[in-house]
């Protein structure tokens, strides 16, 4: 007791005390100074305009019924739908395009990418790559980071072996990234910013022929890759993601 008793300890066990105090306020105040304010999309992407995305039609829309997989996804502003290249023969593999498009008004979080859910599903990932699109924007060309995710379907059989590739890229904060991780990192570098947001774009080309599905070559994936970003990335920028740096929430 008589070492409890030493000014020594004494002054350490203050100083201690009050450097966990004062360590406390500034957590708590630095957390309310760096928290985000909520950032909404131009417009919902569930009033994405058709008419913009020739020669892409959409087909089929779906939208998502079960509360959980919602909660799941980190938001209720997004577009699932199915396009049809009408420049392409009526039997290519890149005839149809699944796309799903998501927003994150507060991204607290970088939630589950294809690379996951796809295996979580039951499907068996092979490969999974960076690489980098080369979209034409008015006649110059823009070299986009992006990430394909090839997996091996479940509806195999003893005749042919089902594979398909996944595509996505982000639009975080005015810029692309191709991956998760790079994501976040872009989060990071607007630490002391009032808003972030981020939007993921995933899709994958397939086709239909006598009841099965058929999917392009990972190469011929990729070119139809460029050309479908050529029409949606522009529509979405102008339409839907917010300008950067954010003016007065817009």
């Amino acid at each position: 007791m008589r070492v409890y008793s030493q000014p020594a300890f004494l002054i350490c066990a203050g100083v201690l005390v009050a450097a966990c105090s004062v360590m406390s306020v500034a957590i708590e105040g630095f957390s309310g100074f760096f928290r985000k304010a909520p950032l909404p999309s131009k417009k919902s992407l569930e009033l994405l305009d058709e008419s913009s995305l020739a020669p892409y039609q959409v087909i089929f829309k779906q939208k998502i019924n079960n509360k959980e997989v919602v909660k799941g996804l980190g938001t209720e502003d997004y577009i699932q739908c199915t396009l049809e290249d009408t420049q392409v023969p009526a039997h290519s593999a890149v005839r149809n395009c699944s796309l799903f498009v998501t927003y994150y008004e507060l991204p607290d979080r970088v939630p589950h990418v294809p690379d996951e859910c796809y295996v979580g599903v039951g499907y068996q990932r092979l490969t999974r790559d960076s690489l980098t699109f080369h979209v034409d924007r008015a006649g110059i060309e823009h070299e986009l980071a992006g990430r394909c995710v090839v997996f091996s379907g479940t509806n195999t059989n003893h005749w042919r072996s089902e594979k398909f590739s996944v595509f996505y890229l982000f639009r975080v904060n005015g810029v692309y990234t191709g991956s998760r991780e790079a994501t976040r990192v872009a989060l990071d570098k607007n630490l002391f910013g009032k808003y972030s947001y981020f939007s993921k774009v995933e899709w994958k080309f397939f086709n239909t022929k006598f009841g099965q599905a058929i999917y392009p070559s990972k190469k011929e994936a990729v070119k139809a890759s460029e050309k479908l970003l050529a029409v949606i990335l522009p529509v979405l920028e102008r339409e839907h993601w917010p300008g950067w740096p954010v003016l007065d929430g817009k």
